[in-house]
């Protein structure tokens, strides 16, 4: 090794250790929390503890995660949801793994050009109207996993939402902020206000929300599953909705949603194998093409946020990020999808022989910039006694979604259609794309980030990961898997550790504040990296298994709120 390697390794060593002591004198211990007999890592302390108390009355991981997802459509509304959609991976102790898609898809009324309007795009449209609904995929796609793996009553699983809906629960003094700084944006829907707020003021931390329509909606769902939201009053209550506001998803467009069930995304990585979601997620594909790419170096020699090393990363995240726009869509649209090669070591090899090992590549100028997609997904964590394994993340899409709240429903619809590229051929300055593999058809599944994911060892549960954070969830949930693997973190330190994302296009490298020593960054921009502070990049839950101990062990992303409840 150098002494510039040697330095260069010395430096970002102590870097992480004073960023984690910053971490933990923040948040508290870079230990994480264990558990002998299960656990369950959501955003919302409430919603891991109902899936908690699942386990305990002897449900297993799907049983959890289900109650835990519908727990957190009342008490994280931000992002946990039942008109949105998502996606499981599941891992069973014994038996094949499996993967969930409950993706909204664009209703029957929906065409390649509806967001533009004489020809000119509109971004109102696109985001923030009720024509940026997609069909919710939510409540069938726990459906679905529940009646492959689940023990408990569907009924019993719903029943704790129902019951936060109904009698209420404190407002914790971050969803009071969040609800606060949302309801202006409410104003135009009625409901939103009348559900999110006492007669237009905002709810104060310790004051009891309650979401009677809400809850009736879940008692439907409870008593009849996925009709309970699919058909009869709740979709005709949608459907008002939708007829009144310039909507085009119908009664009709919800009884024929599906979820799919799928094979996994799977990789191999140092001995460890990787199981993901396939498309329309684009997540599972990323990962184990980046995975690839980065096997061949080693990356614990070189040393955690090491120049070296984060130029290696840098230059894998452009070259999968930019695989991802040419490549991935619907697959049920987009049948010759090079999946199977993208994520092989063959091809692995072919993009590592491309980088320069000490010079930045350039991402195309001549072609286009991502779209916005938002952040405000969300993840749950799920491992019960006898190991099986859930990685769950879902989402509205934007926070609060479209911000439209189902009059009589008590619901909040995604803005997901808002994922599907502008209009053919639309490139501009300003991001948009028009590529074909992503554009709006009916039925059509938009394009995601959203990456569950779980990591085994010769057959042995490793990890359970995922995280919000729309486009950087791919990389966030990368780096937590090269932080247990390759830098030997607990997963608390691998969760707290600071995190980059690069993206293809724009041609930047983001690093979260205090991420990036300054020596560092000096020695990543001589390297031609164009490196941009932000300030927090996702909210991993994480669980990591020490089978030589035979205990859980979970870690709470301190970056927004986080629980992790075991027993």
């Amino acid at each position: 090794m150098s002494t510039t390697m040697r330095r260069n390794v010395a430096g970002a060593g102590l870097f992480l250790a004073a960023w984690l002591g910053l971490a933990a004198a923040l948040g508290g211990s870079t230990q994480p929390i264990r558990a002998r007999q299960a656990m369950v890592v959501s955003q919302d302390a409430i919603a891991s503890a109902v899936g908690a108390e699942v386990m305990r009355e002897g449900g297993n991981a799907v049983d959890a995660a289900v109650a835990t997802a519908f727990a957190l459509a009342v008490t994280y509304p931000t992002a946990g949801n039942i008109g949105g959609g998502g996606f499981l991976v599941y891992r069973p102790a014994e038996g094949d793994p499996a993967a969930y898609d409950f993706r909204e898809v664009a209703p029957a009324g929906s065409s390649p050009t509806m967001f533009l309007r004489d020809g000119e795009y509109d971004p109102v449209m696109h985001h923030s109207s009720h024509l940026a609904v997609g069909v919710p995929g939510t409540v069938a796609g726990l459906h679905l996993a529940w009646t492959g793996h689940g023990s408990l009553p569907w009924a019993r699983l719903v029943e704790p939402a129902v019951r936060l809906a109904r009698e209420g629960f404190a407002v914790s003094d971050a969803l009071a902020r969040s609800l606060a700084g949302v309801l202006p944006r409410m104003a135009p829907y009625p409901a939103s206000v009348a559900q999110f707020s006492k007669d237009g003021e905002p709810y104060a931390a310790g004051d009891v929300l309650r979401q009677p329509d809400l809850a009736r909606t879940l008692e439907r769902i409870a008593a009849e599953g996925p009709d309970g939201f699919y058909r009869g009053e709740t979709a005709a209550l949608v459907e008002r909705e939708m007829a009144a506001n310039g909507g085009i998803m119908t009664r009709a467009d919800l009884a024929a949603y599906r979820a799919v069930r799928r094979a996994p995304i799977r990789g191999t990585y140092r001995g460890h194998e990787v199981l993901s979601m396939p498309p329309i997620s684009s997540g599972g594909t990323a990962i184990v093409q980046m995975l690839n790419i980065l096997e061949h170096d080693d990356l614990a020699a070189s040393g955690f946020g090491s120049a070296a090393t984060v130029h290696l990363m840098i230059e894998a995240m452009r070259r999968a990020y930019a695989d991802r726009a040419r490549h991935l869509g619907d697959p049920a649209f987009n049948p010759a999808m090079p999946v199977e090669r993208l994520t092989s070591k063959a091809y692995a090899s072919e993009l590592r022989r491309t980088i320069d090992a000490e010079r930045a590549s350039a991402s195309s100028p001549d072609s286009f910039e991502w779209p916005r997609e938002g952040g405000e997904t969300t993840h749950l964590s799920v491992v019960d006694g006898a190991r099986n394994a859930v990685s769950l993340t879902y989402t509205l899409e934007q926070g609060y979604g479209s911000k439209i709240t189902v009059p009589g429903a008590g619901f909040l619809l995604n803005n997901e259609m808002g994922d599907f590229n502008a209009g053919p051929g639309i490139t501009t300055d300003f991001g948009l794309i028009g590529t074909e593999p992503n554009l709006a058809a009916p039925g059509k599944r938009m394009l995601s980030s959203m990456s569950p994911t779980i990591v085994t060892r010769d057959g042995r549960l490793v990890l359970v990961t995922g995280s919000p954070g729309g486009r950087t969830i791919i990389n966030t949930v990368l780096q937590t898997i090269l932080n247990v693997v390759d830098h030997g973190m607990n997963v608390q330190e691998a969760v707290d550790a600071p995190r980059i994302h690069h993206q293809w296009l724009p041609d930047a490298t983001r690093y979260e504040r205090w991420g990036l020593s300054p020596d560092t960054l000096a020695l990543l921009e001589a390297r031609g990296h164009r490196m941009v502070e932000t300030r927090v990049q996702g909210a991993v839950s994480a669980i990591y298994y020490d089978a030589e101990e035979d205990v859980l062990e979970g870690a709470e992303d301190r970056r927004r709120t986080s629980a992790a409840v075991g027993f």
